[in-house]
Formats: C-alpha cells, structure tokens, sequence
C-alpha cells in the first residue's frame, strides 16, 4: 500500500478560504518564537560580559532555559486540552515575553547572576509550551487542508531566527542597550501572537471516554515516533552547537569558513522544509524520511572525512537537506489522531527537547577526547535506529 499520509492534491489545489487566516496565524507565531529566541542568542556576549562569566558558568545559566522548558512540557498537553491552543499560546507568550525581558534587565542593568537564572527559567517554561502549542494548532490546520504544510511552518521558525540574528548584528554595532533591544521584540512578539490567535481554529471538545485513556508515554507507536525526532534533534542540534567549530578545529579552516558553513547548512535545511510539503505528498513520509536518513548520514560522514573545501560544502548541503524534515514530520505524525493530538505532541516534543538538552553538550565531551570533528561521527550512527524508528511515521491501515 502506497505511504500516503495525505491525499496528494491536485496541480492547482485552492486553500479553503476559512482556513486561510489559521494558517498564516500559526506561520507567524512559528517565525516570531524563532525571532525572540535568536534576539536572546545575538545578545548573549552582553549578558556574559555585564555577569563576569566565563563560558561554563554562561552554559550552565542557559540550563535554566531547558529546565523550564522540560518541567512545563509534560503538562502542556493538559493544558492544551482544557483550554484550547489559542489560550495556551497566549499564556506562553506572555511567560516568554516577560521572562527574556526581566532577564535581559537583571543581566545588564542590576547584574545579578540569579535574578537572570529566573528569567531565563520563566522564558524556557513559555518558549517550551509555545512550542508544543503551535505544533498542535499546526497540525490541526494540516489535518484539515488535508496536505502537508508542518514543514513550512517550522521553516518560518528558521527564518525568524535568521531576522533576529540579521537585527541584532546592526544594533549590537550601535551598541543598543540589551534591554531596551530585548524589551521592543518582547513586546512586538507578544502582542502580535496575541492578536493571531484570535485567528487559531476554534477548539474542539475531546470526547468523551468510557475509561480514562492511557497515558500517551505508553503508546509503543508514539515512543517509536520520539526515537526518530531525538535522532533528528540532535542532528540538527550538533550542527547549531559544533559545525563552525568542527571545521575551524578539524580541517583548520578560518574563523568566517565555519561561520559560512554553519550558515550553509542552515540556508539548506530552511530550503529543504519549504520544498518538503511537495515531495512529502507526492511520495509519503516514509519514504522521504528513509532518504533523510541516508542524505544526514552520508552528509555528515562527507563532512568529517573529506578533504577539500568542495567536498565538505556538498556534505555540509546534504546535512541540511536530510535534517530538514524529521523534526516537523514527527510533529505531524503524533497528531495523526486530533483526538489526543495534544498529549502525543507534547511527548514527542518532551523527547525532542531532552535531545537538544543532552546531545550538545554530550558530543562537547566527547570532542574533548576524540576531537571536535571526529565527535560528529556520533549523527550517522544515530541514522541507524532513526531509519527503523520511520516504520512509526507510516500511516495506520484503514479500517474497513
């Protein structure tokens, strides 16, 4: 039977008019999380250099983002669920919002070291539940366009990423204070997602059940679908934390080839997540996905042994293409069923989030042993389980 997870839609398929304005409304609230994460990041040489710290006592102040994140995940899908995404996305917003602002004041204007920490917790808890809720609204607007679209979705988080970085390059140069930089695209973010998700889809009730349902973290399905997106998260991950590293380091490229390579990559995977909804429709997910694996796994193996500048590039490309879709795909999957879409994607995304937590930083240790380009070898051998883990994102056979 032909992987189909979608009908593949005709040559000039229309939009359905009412679905319109969800749809740009969650394409938005993806670019705006991508934008205030990347205004933190652009302004992370402030906060190191207004606290004293060196780069491990700035990493180990970041935790506090992940541990916000972590902490809030698990019930987001709750939440989800009595209140509907729209109401979710707002509350989590406004935690983000607020939270990045009050930790960019702390930073840079008070400079305390724990009055930061608690910012940037508040910050991991409403960048974490934003997350899982505009996964869940995206693929509910998915599910009723009946094509794939998640991957356009997530290359909007790209791209506000990619403005915010592209931003704060000039107002770092005029050296705006950070908390005035931080608080207008606080603010900014807020009130236009607010705004937008006045637009979300109205909320479904969840029916009713004789029983109450299992917990989603015991679905054998749904754990095989988070195997895949922690592979995936970490391919994506390793390459954000350590390809412009791993080039400086491993091949003795110059300081603005790793930066040009990272940059590459990048520029890859947002291209291969706006081309993704055609090929996902036109050949199911599987089958796309096992050919990721092979792109990420070749890619990077590419990167790592080759020798020449050339070589590397067509690597550094083919990571990117093949870390393009696992993410978004999984998102997709665990919300196959609208019934208890919310539970499944805040699982998965409780996984993928633990990845980006753990993997960095383990591959860190490890380049610290073997080197920081050798270290990558680690992302092709994770292919291998991630390429039996695709079997989950096949679509369940009707019942008939």
């Amino acid at each position: 039977m032909a992987d189909t997870s979608h009908p593949a839609p005709p040559a000039a398929v229309r939009t359905d008019p009412a679905l319109v304005r969800p749809r740009n409304a969650v394409g938005l609230t993806f670019g705006l999380n991508g934008l205030l994460f990347a205004t933190l990041v652009a302004r992370l040489p402030d906060v190191r250099s207004h606290l004293d710290l060196d780069n491990t006592t700035l990493g180990l102040l970041l935790l506090a983002i992940s541990v916000g994140s972590i902490l809030a995940l698990p019930a987001t899908g709750r939440l989800i669920g009595w209140y509907g995404a729209a109401r979710v996305v707002r509350g989590a917003v406004t935690s983000a919002a607020v939270g990045l602002s009050a930790a960019s004041v702390t930073a840079t204007v008070l400079e305390s070291l724990p009055a930061t920490a608690v910012g940037l917790f508040f910050y991991g808890i409403g960048i974490g539940v934003w997350d899982v809720a505009m996964n869940v609204e995206g693929a509910e607007v998915e599910r009723r366009m009946g094509r794939t679209v998640m991957p356009r979705f997530h290359a909007g988080w790209s791209i506000g990423s990619i403005a915010g970085a592209g931003l704060g390059i000039p107002l770092t140069i005029v050296a705006l204070p950070m908390s005035l930089h931080v608080a207008v695209v606080a603010a900014v973010a807020l009130l236009v997602v607010w705004r937008v998700a006045a637009t979300y889809l109205p909320s479904a009730p969840e029916p009713e059940h004789a029983e109450r349902p299992r917990s989603a973290w015991t679905e054998p399905r749904l754990l095989a679908v988070g195997v895949m997106v922690l592979a995936f998260a970490v391919v994506e991950g390793s390459a954000n934390d350590w390809l412009a590293l791993a080039l400086i380091d491993g091949h003795d490229a110059e300081h603005w080839v790793g930066v040009a390579g990272f940059s590459l990559f990048v520029t890859a995977m947002t291209a291969g997540r706006l081309a993704g909804p055609v090929v996902l429709d036109r050949f199911g997910r599987a089958p796309v996905l096992w050919v990721s694996t092979i792109a990420v796994f070749a890619g990077v193996l590419v990167v790592v042994l080759g020798d020449h500048v050339a070589l590397v590039g067509a690597g550094i490309l083919l990571w990117g293409l093949g870390a393009a879709l696992g993410f978004p795909v999984g998102m997709s999957v665990a919300a196959d069923d609208p019934a208890r879409a919310a539970a499944r994607v805040s699982v998965v995304s409780t996984i993928g989030y633990g990845a980006f937590l753990a993997g960095p930083p383990l591959l860190g240790v490890l380049g610290d042993r073997v080197g920081t380009l050798e270290a990558l070898l680690v992302v092709p051998a994770l292919m291998v389980p991630a390429a039996v883990a695709v079997l989950a994102a096949r679509p369940r056979p009707a019942v008939v």
